[in-house]
């Protein structure tokens, strides 16, 4: 969902959020991951800005979740992170919310910047700390056609052996 209506969030439906990405395994039960939390108009304009295409739309989300890794807590962050986003996606869903992945890591600006970067110095995340995602959320904004089941892309399921 990359579009939203002005509806902010409940405090309870934020709480429920965070629980359950901080209910989300992780490898070794390190939970090297950290949680921002924005809801300022003005920063999320400026993290809109964090890279060159996808993260404009998060101008008009009422919240933002930046999902933070620590390398050097656990070897596996980016895995770690990885699902505590993908946790945080289904719980908005559960709560008839909409929400949208902003990949961070490995991405970068028009000159060349990491996206890390320009997210670390706006929200003072300081280092080894490592930006993965931002996760959009709010209300939904529009109408999503359900999943074609007819495109499922089964030639992609192996039983038993890797076959073609």
């Amino acid at each position: 969902m990359r579009k939203f209506t002005d509806e902010l969030l409940t405090s309870d439906q934020v709480a429920t959020l965070l629980r359950s990405a901080l209910m989300s395994p992780s490898s070794k039960g390190k939970h090297a991951w950290h949680f921002v939390i924005v809801d300022d108009e003005q920063m999320l304009e400026a993290l809109s800005h964090c890279k060159t295409v996808g993260s404009d739309f998060l101008a008009g989300a009422p919240l933002a979740i930046v999902v933070v890794g620590d390398p050097s807590e656990s070897d596996v962050w980016i895995e770690d992170a990885s699902v505590a986003s993908t946790v945080l996606l289904y719980q908005a869903e559960d709560l008839g919310l909409g929400a949208c992945w902003i990949q961070v890591r490995e991405r970068f600006t028009p000159d060349g910047i990491p996206a890390d970067t320009i997210v670390r110095d706006l929200l003072a995340i300081p280092e080894p700390l490592r930006v993965l995602s931002i996760i959009a959320v709010g209300h939904k904004g529009m109408e999503r056609k359900p999943f074609n089941e007819d495109r499922l892309l089964w030639e992609k399921v192996h039983l038993g052996l890797f076959t073609n």
